[in-house]
């Protein structure tokens, strides 16, 4: 009878899930030059896109790999080599119902901007916490937001603050893995308490 509860509540969960992907898709299809691109990286990437495919204005999410030497790195080379680049996700969203900055706020409120080794349960270089900028606004949006925060928490921000390059999209598998493996993603947060060190930070 559990059994059956769990499945009854979670089905339509997943339902929702799917059809705010495809929406999402069939958006980016169309084609929108007002549409515009930010980059973060905040860890477990499939965190990350869970937490802004949420925000309204964002018109899709993508996992992939930032900021390394490595041409087209794959998820082996970016995790057990010294490729140089951390989990990305690449944002595009529509300017008239978000910004930069804004999209900004939701990334601190997703990371734990004090850890230099990585990312809650995940440490290594690639798990490193960095906010990309791809023009001379963008940079001083940053650089005024870390100032306000240091001030706040009167504590080093150590994320770290890099010229964007290149954006390498990561494997299939790996797009959208809070929907298409939805229990799998739920134990793998919950283990690595990421819910209990944002609301310590944030709240």
């Amino acid at each position: 009878m559990k059994k059956l509860i769990m499945l009854v509540l979670i089905c339509p969960t997943l339902f929702l899930y799917n059809i705010g992907a495809e929406a999402g898709k069939l958006t980016v299809t169309a084609g929108n030059n007002n549409f515009k691109k930010a980059y973060f990286a905040g860890g477990c990437f499939w965190c990350m896109e869970e937490s802004f495919d949420k925000i309204k204005g964002v018109i899709k999410s993508t996992s992939g790999y930032s900021g390394g030497s490595l041409k087209n790195p794959s998820y082996e080379d970016v995790i057990y080599k010294d490729t140089g680049h951390v989990e990305t996700i690449e944002v595009i969203y529509d300017p008239k119902e978000t910004s930069f900055k804004e999209l900004l706020n939701i990334f601190w409120k997703n990371i734990d901007p004090f850890d230099k080794y990585g990312q809650f349960c995940d440490k290594g270089k690639s798990y490193r916490s960095v906010a990309f900028f791809k023009d001379k606004s963008e940079k001083r949006i940053i650089n005024k937001s870390i100032e306000d925060l240091e001030n706040k928490f009167e504590s080093e921000i150590v994320t770290l603050v890099w010229k964007f390059d290149r954006f390498y999209k990561a494997e299939d598998y790996h797009q959208d893995y809070y929907q298409k493996n939805f229990l799998k993603y739920l134990t793998y947060k919950k283990a690595c308490q990421r819910e209990e060190v944002l609301n310590k930070i944030w709240n």
